[in-house]
């Protein structure tokens, strides 16, 4: 199957908590491109509005915003890579004490900035309390920013566990599976023994706990598991191909994020045709990125179908994970639909 005419033109589950006492966890998390992107615009919007005041032309707004982001950009980055290299330590903290230790981080930040400032000579005398202040309010503001995100980040996830959970436990897809391992259990035995294995192996990966992430090469192995199950069921009507990449096979992507997609081909390709679907699952890496595909054909004359919840819910889960650093992207086109995924190798 050739998907690269399509898209010629074409980014999280709770951990557990201890029954002995509850986990530690990070409320703020500023080790993302995407927060280093907005942070640095967040501050260059900040002084470029505040450089307005006192500027007697264009020219001298343009000059104060020079100086004003010759001490900003640095004590930013300074915030940024100091938040991210502590945030292990910053996680054993409680949640009151992080957001203190990110505003402290500021203030420090603030300082480094007036004295890049005043040892080059733009800032004579150095006010070293309003830099401070300025940077802890800042700091201040990207905290409750990043805490805003991470607690957003909860019940999109609750709510995706529970979407998926369901999609996996499916009455007719487990009822499905073992009236086929009874009809095989005389004439097949070991066939039997290996569906029923594949579907303990799925519920079993479905119901654990597995933190954030996990790897590409444990996501291809649940799908690989599900599709076992399916071959079983449709027999010739269902044609899967495999191109998997070795080298992309540890990038990071939320659990039970693949085989989703793998169920939407085989529900919308396999089952309304009478004569089947192929099916092909592709990953690759390109450098610092890993490119996974999902095609499927489907039956003439189908259109757009579904709710498209599971692609939703896809997307949404990528974009927490990776933020901008992620692509996700979907189409419909001469008889074949494919979802492709980029993300950080």
């Amino acid at each position: 199957m050739k998907d690269s005419r399509i898209l010629s033109t074409f980014q999280d589950l709770l951990p557990a908590p201890s029954e002995a006492a509850p986990a530690r966890v990070l409320v703020f998390d500023a080790c993302h491109v995407g927060v280093a992107l907005r942070a640095v615009l967040f501050v260059e919007l900040v002084v470029g509005l505040g450089a307005m005041f006192g500027a007697a032309s264009f020219l001298d707004w343009v000059s104060r915003v020079s100086v004003l982001t010759g001490g900003a950009l640095p004590a930013t980055l300074v915030w940024l890579i100091a938040a991210c290299a502590l945030k292990n330590a910053l996680a054993r903290l409680g949640a009151t004490a992080q957001q203190v230790a990110g505003v402290a981080l500021g203030a420090l930040a603030g300082l480094y900035g007036c004295g890049v400032l005043f040892w080059v000579g733009w800032l004579e005398p150095a006010p070293w309390l309003a830099c401070a202040l300025s940077g802890a309010l800042l700091a201040a503001l990207l905290v409750a920013a990043l805490v805003l995100r991470a607690r957003g980040k909860t019940p999109a996830d609750t709510a995706a566990r529970l979407i998926e959970l369901q999609s996996r436990i499916r009455p007719h897809f487990l009822f499905n599976t073992l009236n086929s391992a009874i009809a095989l259990v005389r004439a097949e035995p070991a066939k039997a023994e290996a569906l029923l294995e594949d579907l303990s192996d799925l519920f079993r990966h479905a119901l654990m706990e597995q933190g954030d992430s996990v790897t590409l090469a444990d996501e291809i192995a649940l799908a690989q598991r599900y599709l076992a199950i399916e071959q079983v069921r449709f027999g010739d009507r269902i044609q899967v191909e495999w191109v998997l990449d070795p080298q992309a096979s540890e990038a990071r992507l939320p659990p039970l994020l693949l085989q989703p997609l793998v169920e939407n081909a085989v529900k919308h390709g396999v089952e309304p045709s009478a004569s089947g679907a192929q099916i092909r699952i592709s990953t690759q890496r390109r450098g610092s990125r890993v490119v996974i595909k999902v095609a499927n054909t489907v039956p003439a004359g189908q259109g757009e179908f579904g709710s498209r919840v599971a692609l939703d819910n896809v997307r949404d889960r990528l974009r927490l994970l990776h933020d901008v650093q992620c692509q996700f992207q979907s189409v419909l086109k001469d008889g074949i639909f494919l979802v492709r995924i980029e993300l950080p190798a």
